[in-house]
């Protein structure tokens, strides 16, 4: 499937050693002028080669419009658009050609498909995650009409953690670093952790948490198009993606239900609230007009660049010592990715919620 959304919908076409990835927007209503400049701001910020701890592919990501624009303004029709790929060192990977990586999707590829490319992973790679950057960016700007922000963050790497709460966080710091954490104590020590590991030959995992502002109470649909569900299946197709919870997620499991409901009340402009948000805005699979807050789980790249033991295609036993660029730890890029796919969904499940009712 490499189709995603109902009616705002971005389908991505190309591999990581390919001549250039891409996408289709279909769906996206007429009447909104693009601001092209973050567009590719948001693509910068995915971008790899641009720290000491990502990949060190060096990329320019310059995404070409072909199609669905005129005098800036999308006009209802499909918008194409392809990135193209520059700094491919394919033969790292002729290792790889044969023998399957531990935990990636090597092997499950070759077992679905019977053939796969071994060029930086193909399609598995995370490479494709540009052309959602860029659907995302489209629906991002098409999402602030409506007073809608989405922020994303680096929470945790390994055992370092940002207990503060994200509303006591100052989320304009964000791009400050090259982590991505807006605490920035807990930024350097991420960071020195992440270039540890990487000369080790070794990876890291962690957690991306995301804050949503501005939607209304009634966004979603009860039992099968729950808000919650959609943007869990959103999450949990990036690449390395590992787990999902919103609110307070799994910490609600040993608590009781006195502590953890949110009372309603009258707020000072008239409107009804909560007075705590242990939901995470999101009360029967529908927006209640609170903030709407997650945290996606991402794991260790499985790529290593030390010595481990597979299989080949062939059935035979067999040891990998990994070449090429990998990333040591996704989370830093990770971040604009969770913020796009955040942006599709909310704005796509705008456009379904337009049927709800006369």
């Amino acid at each position: 499937m490499n189709t995603f959304g109902r009616i705002f919908r971005l389908t991505t076409f190309g591999e990581s050693h390919g001549p250039a990835l891409g996408g289709i927007i279909d769906g996206m209503p007429a009447g909104l002028e693009v601001d092209f400049d973050m567009v590719q701001q948001e693509l910068d910020r995915r971008r790899p080669g641009q720290s000491a701890i990502v990949t060190a592919r060096n990329e320019a990501d310059r995404v070409e419009f072909l199609s669905g624009l005129f005098e800036g303004m999308t006009t209802g029709c499909p918008i194409g658009f392809i990135i193209r790929n520059s700094d491919q060192h394919s033969n790292d990977y002729e290792e790889m050609r044969h023998k399957f990586r531990p935990s990636h999707a090597d092997f499950t590829y070759n077992a679905k498909f019977g053939h796969r490319d071994h060029r930086g992973g193909g399609r598995a790679s995370a490479r494709e995650t540009a052309s959602r950057v860029v659907g995302g960016a489209i629906a991002r700007q098409a999402l602030q009409r409506y007073g809608i922000t989405i922020r994303a963050y680096t929470s945790r790497v390994g055992d370092i953690s940002v207990d503060t709460p994200y509303s006591a966080l100052d989320l304009d710091r964000v791009y400050s670093n090259d982590v991505r954490c807006p605490d920035e104590s807990a930024a350097v020590r991420m960071k020195e952790l992440i270039k540890r590991v990487k000369a080790e030959g070794d990876t890291i995992g962690g957690v991306v948490t995301c804050v949503i502002k501005g939607v209304g109470p009634g966004l979603g649909s009860p039992l099968f198009g729950k808000l919650q569900s959609l943007l869990a299946g959103a999450m949990l197709s990036i690449p390395a993606a590992k787990g999902f919870d919103y609110g307070l997620g799994f910490e609600d499991c040993g608590r009781r239900g006195s502590e953890m409901i949110d009372s309603f009340a009258i707020m000072a402009d008239g409107s009804v609230g909560t007075l705590s948000n242990h939901s995470g805005g999101i009360q029967g699979g529908i927006s209640n007009g609170e903030d709407i807050y997650f945290r996606v789980a991402f794991k260790p790249v499985a790529t290593l660049l030390k010595e481990v033991t597979t299989v080949t295609d062939s059935g035979e036993d067999a040891t990998l010592t990994a070449r090429g660029r990998h990333d040591p730890c996704v989370l830093p890029r990770a971040v604009p990715v969770v913020e796009a796919m955040a942006a599709m969904t909310v704005f796509d499940a705008m456009l379904c919620d337009r049927s709800s009712r006369l």
